[in-house]
Parts: C-alpha cells; structure tokens; sequence
C-alpha cells in the first residue's frame, strides 16, 4: 500500500510540474502494454499486461510506469499461476515500477506528427529490488496521440525472483521486456 501510495503521489507532482510549464503537459495511459519473452532450448514462455499505467511530461521528460503483477496473462493458467505465487510473490509485491527520464525530450515533438528516438534512463523497482535501467524509446506522434515503444533485457535473478531447480531450464536468465504504449495529452 505504502509503495502505491508514493507512486499516486509522484505522478501529481509530475503533473503539477508540467502543468505549470506552458512549453509542455501531461501524456497519460491507463492501457499500456508490458510483455516479456523468455526462450530456452526447452521452452518458450511469454505473458503480456494490457493494465500499465503510465505518464510522462513533454515539458521536462519524467517519465514513470506502475504494473501490478498479478495482471500479467500468460498461455497456461499453471505458468500464470506458478509466476505468481511462487517466482514474483504477488500477493506480497504487488506492484512494479519504473521512474526515469526520456533524456533527449526536446526532440519529441509531441505537437508534430513524426517518430522520434531518445534514450530513456531511471530506475526499475521489483520485488523491492532497485536497478537502473536504459534503453532508446521509439516515439510516434500522429493525431496528438504519442505512441511510446521500447525493449531491454533483464535477468530475473538480478530481482530476487528465485528459479527453483527443477525448472532452470525452461526459464531464461535473460528476459525480454517489450513496452508498447498510446499517450494522450490530459487537459
């Protein structure tokens, strides 16, 4: 709750700060989309969450996601529920969430249909684990709606998500993570 709590407070004073900037605004979504991707020898496993929530300001580039985990969907119901109560412990860490920078913002023009690139930096928190995190975002403006996609790779380990051994094999110390997100500008 406390870690929900700090993210609702962070996200209105990310909207304070742009809404008193007249070069930019808010650009928010509630129907982002986190999948990841882990391939071994053995088996592929995939899961995607459609329920992201994120925002950024286009006036000074923070930029900051929140996931709960127990809305990752997976193919098998077993995998959906082997991922959440035994490797991310949803009950118990409810949420991810990443809170970083879109460093080159004042290239996105988000008034001006175009794609853009630009690096984005912060910090990703699972399982109450914190790593920094970079990556170079695809920006596509068209009709004032700001499409934002990105990828990296992570080790699952790296977050404290413990593998049990008798399923090493199947699960990936390099997972990818594919982020793909629609922006509208709050008025």
């Amino acid at each position: 709750m406390k870690k929900i709590s700090t993210l609702i407070l962070a996200t209105l004073a990310l909207i304070a700060i742009a809404a008193s900037s007249h070069s930019g605004g808010v650009y928010k979504t509630n129907t982002g989309t986190i999948d990841f991707f882990s391939h071994t020898p053995v088996e592929d496993i995939s899961a995607v969450n459609h329920k992201v929530k994120t925002a950024f300001s286009s006036a000074n580039g923070k930029i900051q996601f929140s996931v709960l985990i127990k809305d990752f969907e997976f193919e098998k119901a077993l995998m959906q529920e082997h991922f959440n109560e035994n490797y991310m412990e949803s009950t118990k860490y409810r949420t991810a969430t990443f809170s970083g920078t879109i460093t080159d913002i004042a290239k996105i023009k988000v008034s001006t249909d175009g794609t853009y690139t630009s690096q984005v930096t912060g910090k990703l928190t699972i399982k109450d684990v914190t790593k920094e995190v970079a990556t170079t975002g695809t920006f596509t403006v068209k009709g004032g709606v700001v499409n934002a996609k990105a990828a990296f790779n992570l080790n699952p380990s790296d977050y404290n998500v413990k593998i049990p051994r008798t399923v090493m094999n199947k699960i990936s110390d390099d997972i990818k993570i594919s982020i793909d997100a629609d922006y509208k500008h709050l008025h």
